[in-house]
């Protein structure tokens, strides 16, 4: 369940919120006015979940690779790069 606080509770209690980041690794949604404003999270939740985009976009990337035919042969591929770790 998302942990929502206000902007007056980010304010007067930075302390909790930001233990609150680093305990559960997951967004504290920011309220101003009663409507959603923000999503803090640790340094670390940030960086794995970018590491994720990447990691989704590397493979979306191989994927269409291989619809447009664009692959060779394990192999081949492997015998590439063993020749290149050699140099």
């Amino acid at each position: 369940m998302p942990v929502i606080k206000s902007s007056a509770d980010l304010r007067n209690s930075y302390n909790e919120i930001s233990t609150l980041c680093h305990e559960y690794a997951e967004p504290v949604f920011i309220t101003k006015n009663g409507k959603g404003d923000l999503a803090v999270m640790s340094i670390e939740a940030y960086e794995r979940l970018a590491g994720q985009f990447e990691l989704y976009s590397k493979l979306q990337e191989g994927l269409n690779d291989a619809e447009r035919g664009h692959t060779r042969p394990f192999a081949e591929a492997m015998a590439d790069i063993r020749s290149r770790r050699k140099k």
